[in-house]
């Protein structure tokens, strides 16, 4: 064993406790500085519900209401629809923006939030442009889908790049899927990606737009990613709002709906 001199024991013990001390120092000041910033990101969101009313957004009130501080889109048994409708946000048209929202689907049928979209002149509360789909079942749930346009871009579990096109979009929608996407990489399987989705609870969908790159998560994980190199056809801004869906009676709820630019 090593033997120390006393008075380097002293200055090794005195020196220790001024390390020690600049260490927690250090590591507290850290824990501050990470906390402000997660603080400061939080800030960047604003909220797009008020968890009393429809102030701020644009629907039939006849399938839209406030119920338990969240907005709910709901067909009743003998009230279907003859084409979808959306509750659309009037507080602007965002271009690269990320969105967090909770949402719980009820029964059957199909939903989802539309986004860089434009309302059709000759169809109220319709909208085309890309969508992240919800369904009840949780087959398509996560989805890229063009509501109106091009249809499905990217299938859950799917990260694809949409290349130019010179024709039509009937030319290659085709069986309700796009069919010039170019598959890129597997994001998991779409039984295992399904596991991560809570049945008739809440979930958390989380959509980030940024250029031409198009991410949707549930529960943070992603579910599908898309580039769109389609200069033609693609969308680089517009309206957002929430479906309700022709087919069987359905209920959907979202509640603590937050957005914030990129």
């Amino acid at each position: 064993m090593l033997r120390m001199s006393k008075g380097f024991r002293t200055y090794l013990t005195t020196g220790g406790l001024i390390l020690a001390a600049s260490v927690y120092s250090a590591c507290t000041s850290g824990g501050s500085q990470t906390e402000t910033t997660n603080e400061a990101s939080q800030s960047d969101f604003i909220d797009l519900f008020d968890g009393t009313s429809l102030s701020g957004w644009r629907g039939d009130t006849a399938l839209w209401r406030v119920e338990d501080k969240a907005i709910v889109g709901e067909i009743r048994p003998g009230k279907e629809l003859e084409r979808n409708s959306f509750i659309i946000w009037e507080g602007g048209r965002p271009a690269d923006f990320e969105l967090i929202a909770e949402y719980r689907m009820s029964g059957q049928g199909n939903s989802g939030f539309n986004y860089r979209s434009e309302e059709l002149a000759d169809l109220p509360l319709a909208l085309r442009g890309y969508q992240a789909d919800i369904d009840a079942a949780n087959t398509y749930t996560g989805q890229n889908y063009e509501e109106r346009g091009r249809a499905i871009l990217a299938f859950p579990g799917e990260q694809v790049r949409l290349p130019s096109v010179d024709g039509e979009i009937s030319e290659y929608a085709i069986g309700n899927i796009w069919t010039a996407r170019e598959k890129i990489d597997s994001l998991g399987n779409r039984d295992s990606l399904k596991q991560h989705i809570k049945q008739d609870d809440w979930n958390e969908l989380r959509v980030v737009a940024k250029g031409n790159r198009l991410q949707h998560y549930i529960n943070g994980v992603l579910m599908s990613d898309v580039t769109d190199d389609d200069e033609k056809n693609r969308k680089l801004e517009g309206l957002i709002g929430f479906q309700v869906h022709v087919g069987p009676p359905m209920k959907i709820a979202f509640r603590n709906i937050k957005l914030k630019n990129l």
